[in-house]
């Protein structure tokens, strides 16, 4: 065997326990499947870090079909101990695989319900026009037996990021004034302005390696919707500088997420980021969230931490992600 085709080739499938099985979920399946990721949640970072919405997306969100994408390993009493599913929000060449296990009860189905979800990505890698997609799964380091899954089953370590937090205590829902000659404006909805919007999301991060580059429409396609309340556009003598875009709200959370914040090269060091985030943070403050947060790629090459300590952001804990890659098949 080559060492190409050793490192495409998938792990064997693993049996379950005696007497466990495995099902697709339905939506109904939903607030059993957010109690076993609240926990592995709480193991791994001490608190719950997923919501009903995160649950519903993983069930129904762009390019995934939970009917062909997901699976429940349920224990001998009919019980959900785990879940696995794939999330590609772009139909790029990357999908992300999760199993969520319930502590201390759940870790058996780690390893069958990885194989299995590796064995649908080489199905997707064909339905999509990819000869060869690259697999992801994230880890906390204290997640030892996901870990080792993700290690037998080929993966290896390519990078960490940062989980960071902020109170939002003192700040005022009317944002500070930009530095001069910098306007900060909410997006607007219409087509034109989606794609400006894109352009820069694109442009700002073609420097990092870890980029996967989208088209428009495959970006639009993966947008769960469009919040002008908390989407930002930032502007330098009328041109588009940089964007933030913020997850959708969910009702349960008091935390606004940043979920893309990106400068173009040529307007960085200016102070255009910060004033993005501290007037995200002011529209948070004004809708009632307590908190806000992001995540951070440690490799990014314009060392974004020292900007989000600047507006108050800590870590909180890290993530580590692993990569195999996956023949179409």
């Amino acid at each position: 065997m080559t060492e190409l085709s050793a490192a495409l080739a998938l792990p064997p499938l693993t049996e379950l326990p005696a007497g466990w099985s495995t099902r697709r979920p339905v939506a109904a399946d939903a607030p059993a499947i957010l109690a076993v990721v609240h926990a592995s949640d709480i193991a791994a970072v001490g608190e719950p870090d997923f919501s009903l919405d995160d649950v519903a997306e993983g069930l129904s969100g762009p390019y995934v079909d939970a009917s062909r994408d997901s699976w429940l390993a349920l224990d001998p009493a009919g019980e959900i101990a785990a879940w696995g599913y794939l999330r590609n929000s772009s139909g790029g060449a990357r999908d992300f695989v999760e199993v969520y296990a319930r502590p201390g009860h759940g870790e058996p189905a780690q390893r069958p319900l990885l194989a299995m979800l590796l064995r649908r990505v080489a199905e997707r890698a064909g339905e999509l026009g990819h000869p060869v997609m690259t697999a992801r799964g994230g880890a906390v380091p204290t997640e030892t037996a996901w870990i080792a899954a993700l290690t037998a089953a080929g993966f290896g370590f390519v990078k960490r990021y940062n989980r960071m937090r902020g109170l939002l205590a003192g700040v005022a829902p009317t944002p500070p004034p930009p530095p001069p000659g910098v306007r900060i404006r909410a997006v607007g909805t219409d087509d034109a302005e989606l794609r400006r919007f894109h352009a820069v999301l694109e442009e700002a991060f073609v420097d990092s390696r870890d980029h996967l580059p989208t088209t428009y429409e495959d970006w639009r396609a993966g947008l769960p919707g469009i919040n002008p309340a908390e989407w930002f556009v930032a502007e330098v003598d009328g041109e588009p500088a940089g964007i933030l875009q913020s997850e959708d709200p969910d009702e349960q959370e008091s935390e606004g997420w940043v979920k893309m914040l990106a400068v173009r090269r040529p307007y960085r060091r200016r102070g255009v980021g910060e004033a993005l985030l501290r007037h995200a943070f002011a529209a948070y403050a004004a809708h009632g969230r307590t908190h806000a947060g992001l995540g951070v790629d440690l490799t990014n090459p314009t060392d974004p931490v020292r900007l989000y300590r600047a507006v108050g952001l800590e870590p909180v804990y890290a993530a580590d992600m692993y990569e195999r890659p996956v023949a179409a098949g």
